[in-house]
């Protein structure tokens, strides 16, 4: 009983989830006005594309899609829902595999256009499929991260549209962790791909609607772009303190700590080592053969990183052909986030890059780490040897004049 109450009393402590309206809540509660705002510029006549995933939904758990289907298109009259755009895992979100097939909306008929094949073309929308559209509503979920590929997404949407005379407009949702931090290693300019949309650090602590609004700008796009604004959140919000729902971004960002990790232990994806598949706790555990995870949990415990422990483990990646090891045995460690608050994740990501590199030396894939860091200085310097703290350290000037510059785009 006593235990009971404490835990009572713990959770009346606790403060109350904030009540988040994200841009399709506002667009519903002002009646379309700016979609309105968009027909009454081509004539009356309204005809869009959403690109949506499955967190594309309103408040109470009704897709984007049946939303501006129905109420949207009864409030906008000329309004007309032509076609659907899905990104990276699809609009359902169930695959890491490429190669998604175009194919057809079951609840509404719709045709769904994937742009996420092998090539970078296959990537961008054309102008054959955005022939007709009059604007492109975007309602996707940032995982708070550069390397989120919906982020580069947003970006060829608006540089397409604005080569063919079609609008775009974003609601916007919350960055998951938070709005207040930026850190980690800004990427170097020039260097831009699918994976690094914009010189920027790899936790930039801006929502899709404010990076949007930056790519815009700094890129000199010139795309026609409205952002529906959210209402309720504020940047101190994590997550799990907005009231919404969690639903799975992907197959492998599962959980708010998962993707708090995810903003810096997935500089090992795409290495000799597992990070992450369908049976594991992705971006908390990582392992292979030639790990010792007693070794490597002492090592890294011994850093004293803020916010974090290690706990040496041994497991089996799912048997997938995707994930390194599939069926295998291996050790590693599982990071315990113990202060998220004090975690600064990108350090975390390159202090974990930096321990495999000293104990491990050539064994580790160590160049394959720079397909998301995308910063060869960084690389370099761990490469090199340097006390990562003394890396953190010397990517803080750069980290501060992004700061100054993403200050003018904040819509919160």
């Amino acid at each position: 009983m006593r235990r009971l109450l404490v835990l009572l009393a713990l959770l009346m402590a606790m403060p109350a989830a904030a009540q988040v309206r994200t841009g399709i809540d506002v667009l519903q509660q002002t009646g379309f006005a700016q979609l309105r705002a968009v027909a009454a510029r081509h004539g009356g006549k309204l005809r869009l594309a959403i690109l949506a995933n499955p967190i594309s939904v309103n408040r109470d758990g009704r897709r984007t899609i049946d939303v501006l289907r129905t109420e949207g298109q009864a409030a906008v009259p000329g309004m007309v829902v032509a076609k659907l755009f899905s990104g990276e895992h699809g609009i359902n979100a169930l695959t890491d595999d490429m190669d998604i097939d175009d194919k057809r909306d079951a609840a509404s008929g719709l045709e769904i256009v994937s742009l996420y094949g092998r090539t970078d073309a296959e990537k961008r929308p054309s102008a054959a499929q955005l022939a007709g559209l009059d604007a492109v509503v975007i309602d996707l979920q940032d995982a708070g991260v550069r390397y989120w590929t919906f982020q580069t997404l947003t970006k060829y949407f608006l540089q397409a549209c604005a080569a063919n005379g079609v609008e775009v407009i974003i609601l916007d949702r919350p960055n998951p962790l938070g709005g207040l931090a930026a850190q980690g290693p800004v990427s170097t300019p020039g260097r831009e791909d699918y994976t690094n949309a914009h010189s920027e650090p790899m936790r930039p602590g801006m929502t899709m609607g404010e990076l949007a609004t930056l790519f815009n700008a700094e890129d000199r796009i010139g795309a026609r772009l409205t952002v529906v604004r959210m209402t309720g959140w504020k940047r101190a919000d994590w997550y799990d303190q907005t009231g919404l729902l969690w639903i799975n971004p992907s197959p492998n960002l599962r959980s708010i700590t998962q993707a708090t990790a995810y903003a810096g232990t997935a500089l090992l994806e795409g290495t000799n080592v597992n990070i992450k598949g369908p049976g594991e706790a992705p971006f908390l555990r990582f392992g292979a053969p030639w790990i010792k995870g007693t070794e490597l949990a002492a090592y890294l415990n011994a850093r004293a990183i803020p916010g974090v422990r290690f706990l040496p483990v041994t497991y089996v990646p799912a048997n997938d052909k995707l994930y390194p090891f599939a069926g295998q045995r291996v050790q590693g460690v599982e990071v315990l986030l113990l202060d998220r608050d004090r975690i600064d994740a990108p350090a975390l990501g390159v202090e974990a890059v930096a321990a495999l590199w000293k104990l491990y030396g050539a064994t580790f894939q160590i160049e394959k780490v720079d397909r998301l860091l995308r910063n060869r200085a960084v690389l370099d310097q761990i490469k090199a040897g340097m006390d990562p703290r003394k890396i953190a350290a010397g990517w803080q000037a750069e980290l501060n004049r992004f700061k100054a510059r993403r200050a003018r785009y904040l819509l919160y």
